[in-house]
């Protein structure tokens, strides 16, 4: 088995220091599957004193980036890193976007930031992303990773741990657990997602977080292992299966609500274990901002509109990711619908 950190001259998380950890940027990487609950986390967290002076990265799996946008308002430092994962296609791109966070605070391009979060893709390894810290030397010197913390879902958690390795990687690499959506499942439920969580990661203290409510100091302090604070050493290549794709519906017309209800009702009943996630902004008529809405498999999480749109374009944009559920189909599933509700004159 490779070891994570090989080098006897490197710590956990990179080379070892030859001055204070404090003359480093501290980094929280956040992560956890698709759907967990990672966004709404972090919005909470920039909205603390705590979160104050955050530098934002964010990684998204998909042509279209949402969680940007839902983020943007509250970080201006924000960095999309396009299509792809932190993991394996775009790792490139996290090197220069840090160092770009750098060179543009120095110049005063952007605000002055304190700390960095990188909230990865629900596909993410975050190995190779840890790994990047520990290889590259200038940014080493620069950033510490601090915390890897990872959202469990509690509603599909369980059901997703036994189907996809990354999901495991994400929990056995973690200094914090954090299991959302508790409220929507009998505590028999959490408990048997607890027990699989210790098995996985017996070291990680764990916490509940409903509606990305989160004492704030977790998200930048680290944990106390009970091990002498070593990592786990698994490390795999980041592989993402083919059955899993990414792509965008759009619509520059105004969506009648209950003609999308009825087709996403209608996906969920027969695909909804194969509906990993449905993430957008919808131009909904009769409303003035924004509707956010968000599938994940066969939960949907209550729609939300925003007091504005983030920019000039109202067009409708929804992500969807799915394993074995192509475009065209969830397409032609929505004209089907549109097809047949009756429309009111």
């Amino acid at each position: 088995m490779l070891e994570l950190f090989p080098s006897a001259e490197a710590g956990p998380f990179g080379r070892r220091l030859k001055r204070a950890r404090g003359a480093r940027f501290p980094v929280t990487v956040l992560t956890g599957f698709l759907g967990a609950g990672k966004t709404t986390l972090l919005k909470r967290f920039l909205e603390t004193p705590e979160g104050s002076g955050t530098a934002v990265i964010i990684n998204e799996f998909g042509a279209v980036g949402i969680d940007d946008q839902l983020v943007r308002a509250a970080s201006e430092e924000t960095v999309l890193l396009g299509n792809g994962c932190v993991c394996c296609t775009t790792r490139t791109d996290l090197q220069v976007a840090l160092r770009r966070l750098l060179i543009e605070r120095e110049r005063s391009l952007v605000p002055d930031f304190r700390r960095v979060v990188i909230e990865t893709s629900g596909l993410a390894d975050p190995g190779p992303l840890l790994a990047t810290f520990a290889t590259d030397r200038a940014l080493g010197g620069e950033f510490s990773v601090e915390v890897v913390m990872t959202v469990v879902d509690a509603v599909t958690g369980l059901a997703t741990l036994d189907w996809s390795a990354e999901a495991r990687k994400q929990v056995i690499l973690a200094d914090r657990l954090v299991v959302t959506k508790t409220d929507l499942v009998p505590s028999g439920s959490i408990d048997e997602l607890t027990a699989r969580l210790s098995l996985l990661n017996p070291r990680a203290p764990r916490d509940v977080g409903i509606a990305g409510a989160l004492d704030p100091l977790q998200m930048v302090e680290a944990a106390e292992h009970p091990h002498g604070g070593q990592r786990s050493g698994f490390i795999a290549e980041a592989e993402h299966s083919d059955r899993v794709r990414s792509f965008v519906v759009t619509d520059r017309a105004p969506i009648d609500w209950p003609l999308f209800t009825q087709a996403m009702e209608t996906l969920v009943a027969l695909r909804g274990a194969d509906l990993l996630r449905a993430k957008g902004l919808l131009n909904v008529a009769g409303c003035r901002g924004p509707v956010v809405v968000q599938f994940v498999q066969h939960l949907a999480h209550p729609p939300v509109e925003l007091a504005a749109w983030p920019d000039a374009d109202r067009t409708s944009r929804l992500v969807f990711i799915t394993r074995d559920l192509s475009e065209a189909a969830v397409k032609d599933l929505f004209a089907a619908i549109r097809a047949l509700v009756p429309r009111n004159s």
